[in-house]
């Protein structure tokens, strides 16, 4: 269904191979056996993008399997949101190719010390790097010919500053392994990931993957009207 989205759309196709992950496959990052049956009450996590007239997508969006999140998923699905809006607030001509990443990064700590996944003061969980246990991987990379485009993220030992005509992606999440024996059993084989394509623009940003549906309302409208 996904790639003939795209193809029908006028694309060449997918920009790299989809990840279809549901339930404890969305704690996976790059899952791309895409070939679990989807079960009632799991999330779905879809990561696809099309490649369109020489241009990579990179879009993730995690839904409900059924009418609605439970609410222990929404409540992580709150903190992610949370976290990639006010990581997309920070872009800006000046600001550094870090600056989301740390935005994204504090809200996510905050928000996994308050559902008590970890404990502790957030600048010594950052400081220890114990946050990596379920977020592993950066909040940005660039985005343009390639899905992971060419460029330097740092000069001379600093963060690049971002200019206009930049792009890169947003992309914070939370992964819980489904043996993780440190979190309650209501937690385990949860995979939640939010991600757009953000440009740099002259005095600001835009939000080029802005139609795509991530609001709680939003997503949850769209399964109950299947």
């Amino acid at each position: 269904e996904v790639d003939y989205t795209f193809r029908s759309q006028g694309a060449a196709g997918p920009s790299y191979p989809s990840i279809i992950a549901s339930g404890p496959n969305a704690a996976t990052l790059h899952y791309i056996n895409n070939d679990r049956e989807m079960r009632t009450g799991e999330l779905l996590l879809i990561d696809a993008g099309a490649e369109y007239d020489f241009y990579a997508a990179d879009i993730t969006r995690t839904s409900p399997i059924g009418a609605r999140f439970t609410a222990l998923q929404r409540s992580m699905y709150e903190v992610v949101l949370d976290a990639q809006l006010k990581a997309i607030e920070v872009i800006k001509p000046g600001a550094r190719f870090d600056d989301p990443h740390e935005v994204a990064l504090r809200v996510l700590v905050d928000g996994m010390r308050q559902l008590g996944i970890l404990h502790g003061s957030a600048d010594e969980i950052i400081e220890k790097g114990a946050y990596r246990r379920y977020y592993m991987h950066r909040t940005s990379h660039w985005l343009g010919m390639d899905v992971h485009d060419v460029g330097l993220y740092r000069v001379n030992g600093a963060s690049r500053v971002l200019e206009p005509g930049m792009v890169l992606t947003v992309e914070p999440g939370l992964y819980i392994a489904p043996d993780d024996d440190e979190v309650p059993d209501s937690f385990r084989g949860v995979g939640i990931r939010i991600e757009d394509d953000v440009l740099v623009t002259g005095d600001g940003h835009e939000v080029m993957t802005a139609a795509t549906p991530k609001s709680i309302a939003d997503v949850e409208a769209l399964t109950t009207a299947q």
